[in-house]
């Protein structure tokens, strides 16, 4: 048997990484196969193909401009596409066009799959934004044409409907929530070791646009949370990164607007999933602003806040009932309070919210877990 997975792989965006050590320990679970029966297409096709054993190809290939990059991606890419069982499209928020190439790129995998008779799922994605109408108009053609279609929240189904898609859309979560009972932690006595995630929001070095004025009222905003927190009680900070270099460049660029900036410490690694999740476990409580941070935690029973800004990240902590612990990034420099706030809400009922924290990782174990059938039936088919 042979199954091919494409996603935002080989990008140095660990977050996405857990998805796909998800997505093959499900896949060899279900299956009872070896990595050497899987393809990954990824940016990073060495790396790829050495992390997980697999073997792996260029998720797309450069040939000046978009409509010649997605031919020969196409033409290239068919070849190895028709010689699968099955195809799985997902997860991260792929179902999207913020960055103009995602939509027609993944969209272009349905197409090789359909073409060539391959069944395929779109599995356990994240929708939106969805703005331009060539973006719709290939989500919609790559969940009209699957085997099936699943998401990791309401909103990303919703959205999916109002473009269109008539298909049944099924919410499993996210895949890599799967990963829980990969490291064990003893809840504490109380919460004193606060890890922090941040992201390069509107920074040049990542961001579609930049804004200068943005990013630094971001940045100070997170500083001001942070002293705030530290001026209230004894804690440590722990600044860590997802995406490797550009997030720990923001922690430092925080670091250096505290007051308490001797209450921090910066773990300046690329960290891979198994390592984040070690880092989490190490934690009392993440603030987290990438997603797979506060995904990532929950897995190891870590308690939450986060900071939304992206509706991704709003709406996984509706879909976790966090939501009064979730801040728009837009009021972090209004506001200084946000972080002590939560956190002697959380500290005044530590044992509880411990418990509720392993309840809410149990449940979403179990949902993601369930999207497993979706190989099964494909492969049926």
């Amino acid at each position: 048997m042979k199954i091919g997975i494409v996603g935002n792989y080989g990008n140095d965006n660990n977050g996405d990484e857990a998805i796909l050590l998800s997505i093959i320990k499900q896949v060899t679970a279900t299956f009872d196969i070896s990595h050497s029966d899987l393809t990954v297409f990824s940016n990073n096709p060495k790396q790829t193909a050495t992390r997980y054993g697999v073997t792996s190809f260029p998720l797309y290939y450069k040939n000046g401009n978009a409509v010649k990059t997605f031919m020969k991606t196409y033409s290239n890419n068919k070849q190895i596409v028709k010689t699968f069982d099955l195809l799985i499209i997902g997860g991260g928020g792929i179902l999207m066009d913020l960055y103009r190439r995602e939509a027609p790129l993944f969209g272009s995998y349905a197409m090789m799959a359909k073409n060539s008779r391959v069944p395929y799922i779109v599995y356990g994605c994240g929708a939106g934004p969805l703005h331009t109408g060539l973006g719709k108009w290939f989500i919609r053609y790559m969940c009209k044409n699957a085997d099936s279609v699943s998401v990791r929240d309401p909103e990303s189904m919703e959205l999916l409907r109002s473009i269109g898609v008539k298909e049944p859309v099924r919410i499993i979560g996210d895949p890599a929530f799967s990963l829980r009972g990969e490291n064990s932690r003893e809840p504490s006595k109380a919460p004193v070791n606060i890890g922090v995630t941040a992201v390069p929001y509107y920074h040049a070095g990542y961001w579609p646009e930049e804004d200068v004025s943005r990013y630094e009222d971001y940045v100070e905003g997170m500083a001001k949370n942070l002293d705030h927190l530290a001026e209230h009680h004894n804690v440590n900070i722990n600044f860590f990164a997802t995406k490797f270099p550009q997030d720990a460049d923001v922690t430092k660029d925080i670091q250096a607007k505290m007051t308490h900036a001797d209450k921090t410490s910066i773990l300046d690694k690329n960290l891979l999933p198994d390592q984040i999740l070690e880092i989490t476990a190490q934690q009392d409580i993440v603030i987290g602003t990438r997603l797979h941070s506060l995904i990532l935690a929950t897995c190891t029973e870590t308690p939450v806040m986060a900071i939304s800004y992206h509706p991704k990240v709003h709406d996984f902590m509706k879909l976790a009932d966090l939501e009064r612990f979730a801040f728009p990034i837009s009021e972090m420099n209004q506001d200084r309070t946000l972080f002590l706030e939560a956190f002697n809400e959380m500290k005044g009922s530590w044992t509880e919210t411990a418990d509720r924290t392993k309840e809410l990782s149990i449940r979403l174990y179990e949902e993601a877990m369930k999207g497993t059938d979706q190989f099964r039936n494909a492969i049926k088919k």
